[in-house]
């Protein structure tokens, strides 16, 4: 199996280096990974394949090239973005489900310096993605932006509102979602009651848990419409929260 396994890691390997980089490459990716997981009984090159069944639907997870600690989750079926109609069902619940559950692969990858509450989750626009397939970026929470949720928790209620302020240069719609409410959440549903156009291809939205000394208990989810929207910034690939909980 081991011998096969490697086989296969050197024909991804010689793909990618043979083929230019397109919008589908995260696409065939996956499609390996779910190759593997149904030939070997092993994911590569994703950390996790799950093939779902008639209920749920199945999902992989994926470690980041080149970063310490970011994943994505993405589905096994194509779903080209956020804008897809059919997020909006329970599958979209699922995916969501399945990402809140993969936030210890950016923990471990920390060995355990950063509380799941300060891994974010983002999805970004169709102007702010270079793939189509449907995929969740995780990472660690940006400080700056940390530090601002908390100043002005009081600005979120349980709907969507222009918030009063800036997150990295950008003004957010935001609501907050109650700690009692994440296990059901369907953020991809919420998505479609934003305030103005229901052109989902040009919104982009991330979540994040409120820290264990926030005046509220919940997660904060934010969402901004641009051409290019890109909620990911609100992460912090290099991932300072870490570093600041180690030196302490």
């Amino acid at each position: 199996m081991r011998a096969a396994l490697a086989s296969l890691a050197l024909l991804v390997v010689a793909g990618a280096a043979a083929a230019e980089v397109t919008r589908d490459t995260l696409w065939v990716v996956t499609r390996t990974c779910v190759a593997a997981q149904s030939t070997f009984g092993k994911p590569f090159p994703c950390l996790r394949v799950d093939l779902g069944n008639a209920a749920t639907p199945g999902f992989a997870v994926l470690k980041a090239p080149l970063l310490k600690t970011e994943v994505v989750v993405m589905p096994i079926a194509k779903i080209v973005g956020l804008e897809d109609m059919s997020l909006r069902s329970a599958a979209g619940a699922a995916y969501w489900r399945a990402t809140m559950g993969s936030r210890h692969y950016v923990t471990d990858s920390l060995n355990g310096r950063l509380d799941l509450r300060n891994v974010g989750m983002a999805v970004n626009s169709r102007g702010g993605r270079s793939q189509d397939q449907l995929h969740i970026h995780l990472d660690c929470v940006q400080p700056a932006v940390r530090a601002i949720l908390r100043s002005h928790a009081g600005a979120f209620t349980r709907e969507w509102s222009l918030l009063p302020f800036p997150l990295e240069h950008e003004r957010y719609y935001g609501r907050m979602i109650p700690e009692t409410a994440l296990e059901d959440l369907n953020p991809f549903a919420a998505l479609a009651h934003l305030p103005g156009s229901h052109d989902l291809r040009r919104t982009s939205f991330a979540l994040i848990e409120t820290s264990a000394d926030d005046p509220v208990r919940g997660a904060y989810l934010l969402a901004y419409r641009a051409a290019d929207s890109h909620a990911e910034r609100l992460l912090d690939h290099d991932c300072a929260l870490a570093a600041k909980t180690a030196a302490r």
